[in-house]
């Protein structure tokens, strides 16, 4: 265990092998993008960072810009509690090994308040993606700085018998493995929703296999797919627009799924 983690710990105490995963490159097909409503909220009176939960406000306005101010992506600081600010929460919650709710409760609050420093990589050099799969995220490192940090949902190491999605009547047999080790992105698809073999993915930047990073409609707590590395939809959008992981960037993947 590395001086950094137990750190972390301290201040809350105070086989690659055939991987299918997420469909290969040749049998991707594309299909149309999916719009989703967005949620009803209700506005929060309280101001400053509180143990508001999950609700629209000026308190949700404050948790959101020192979650940006520590490194914990989402879209916009508005006061609105959406879905990126859900992912955020269960980021930060997850670095600082709080049980990851996505709601900000009191623990949540009271750390998020006087937390300064902002979340790092294992990584201090160089420009990569880093996912560690013990704690279910995804870091982005630019010139040995961690400039984002995401919720992510990895592969769950368990064996499934499913149709395959791009030929009728073939089942596709395998184990959800995302395999550590470090690799680079070498394919990439860059418009809306595709088929795989395994699921629909979005705008997926494949690093070994069908493994890829792509946008998800489901980035649970937990890790949930078949091999990919899913983040949110908007998370896929910002990652593309911004050129964060253009072909041949290295991903280190390491961690054990407990």
């Amino acid at each position: 265990m590395n001086k950094r983690f137990i750190f972390r710990a301290m201040l809350l105490l105070g086989a690659l092998g055939t991987l299918t995963a997420c469909g290969t490159w040749s049998n991707a097909q594309s299909i149309s993008s999916t719009t989703v409503a967005p949620s009803t909220t209700t506005t929060l009176v309280e101001t400053g960072i509180s143990a508001s939960g999950q609700r629209s406000g000026p308190s949700a306005e404050a948790s959101q810009l020192k979650l940006l101010e520590l490194g914990f992506w989402l879209a916009d600081p508005n006061g609105k509690f959406d879905d990126t600010t859900t992912q955020a929460v269960m980021a930060f919650q997850k670095y600082f090994l709080l049980r990851p709710t996505g709601s900000i409760n009191a623990a949540t609050a009271y750390l998020l308040e006087r937390m300064s420093i902002p979340a790092a990589a294992m990584t201090t050099e160089g420009t990569l993606a880093e996912i560690d799969k013990s704690r279910q995220l995804l870091f982005l490192v630019e010139d040995g700085i961690t400039t984002y940090v995401m919720n992510t949902s990895t592969g769950d190491d368990r064996s499934y018998e499913e149709p395959d999605g791009n030929t009728p009547g073939v089942m596709i047999k395998g184990t959800a493995v995302t395999p550590a080790g470090t690799f680079k992105i070498d394919r990439e698809r860059p418009n809306g929703w595709w088929i795989g073999d395994l699921g629909q993915i979005y705008r997926p930047k494949y690093f070994v296999g069908g493994v890829a990073i792509h946008g998800s409609m489901s980035v649970p707590a937990y890790p949930a797919s078949h091999g990919c590395v899913r983040v949110t939809v908007k998370a896929m959008d910002f990652i593309w627009d911004n050129d964060i992981l253009p072909r041949g960037t290295q991903v280190l993947v390491y961690g054990e799924i407990s």
